[in-house]
């Protein structure tokens, strides 16, 4: 993939999974500051991991762009957070689309990076689902990883598609487009149908 289509799934991805961050912040009643980082932490927080695995400086501590977006994101939700909320479940919209694009990402900086197959899986994986881990813990909820409709799983199939595009040698842009796709549908079509991985029954444990 070309530096320029990387940075750009990379900056969609910031600023979709800062509207999460922001949202869940407005809703958990936090001031402007407690906004702004929550925007940050969502946005940022997989990558950095992501980036610390590779032995990489993380790039959102290098480029000042991504803190911009992540404040500007923050600031949007802040400002209009009322008519954000009016769309159709907001949080869930947008942390599909950055869960979608963090996943293809993930698994094309580790496959860039020298990693396995298994390997560039998991840091999709991770990529996808590390800021909204973040996210949630910080206002002390379970996060949704844990208990969502196919969240982990929808990135895994991103992930699939970029590391089976990379061992056929097919073009890695419209791969990364194609694991996208196949991430947010499959998530939002999770979402819509109510598909879960199974839950262990209640065996009348205390």
């Amino acid at each position: 993939m070309t530096s320029t289509f990387v940075a750009l799934i990379d900056f969609l991805g910031t600023f979709a999974f800062a509207i999460s961050g922001g949202l869940v912040a407005v809703r958990h009643r936090l001031d402007l500051f407690g906004v702004l980082v929550l925007s940050f932490a969502a946005a940022t927080a997989g990558g950095i991991i992501r980036d610390v695995l590779l032995g990489l400086v993380p790039a959102s501590v290098l480029d000042w762009r991504y803190l911009a977006v992540s404040v500007a994101a923050g600031l949007v939700t802040f400002r209009w957070h009322e008519q954000v909320e009016r769309m159709r479940n907001p949080v869930q919209i947008s942390d599909a689309i950055g869960l979608s694009l963090f996943a293809v990402l993930g698994a094309g900086k580790a496959l860039a990076a020298g990693l396995g197959p298994t390997g560039a899986v998991m840091l999709g994986i991770l990529s996808g689902v590390g800021g909204g881990i973040v996210r949630d813990v910080l206002v002390a909820t379970i996060p949704g990883v844990l208990q969502r409709e196919l969240y982990a799983v929808a990135a895994l199939a991103g992930a699939l598609v970029v590391v089976a595009g990379h061992a056929l040698s097919l073009p890695a842009a419209p791969v990364a487009v194609a694991g996208a796709v196949a991430c947010f549908v499959l998530r939002w079509l999770a979402i819509r149908r109510g598909w879960r991985l199974p839950v262990a029954r209640d065996g009348g444990m205390p």
